[in-house]
């Protein structure tokens, strides 16, 4: 297996998923979509973030495919 180096956007994002699965484990679902907090998680809305830092890098602005 590849020793996989990871950016500092990265690790932030892995660390994000953990505290989601964990969250989602408290909760007893499988998803995000099926907690009845979604509306008004704090913690979702910082994995959402955390996932678009991690795919622009921090570098702000619109995604480019």
């Amino acid at each position: 297996m590849e020793d996989i180096s990871l950016d500092e956007w990265e690790i932030k994002l892995q660390a994000k998923i953990k505290e989601l699965h964990s969250c989602q484990k408290q909760q007893e679902v499988k998803s995000c979509l099926q907690c009845p907090k979604i509306y008004n998680c704090e913690l979702r809305d910082s994995y959402v973030h955390a996932v678009y830092s991690s795919m622009n890098k921090g570098a702000g602005g619109g995604f480019e495919f």
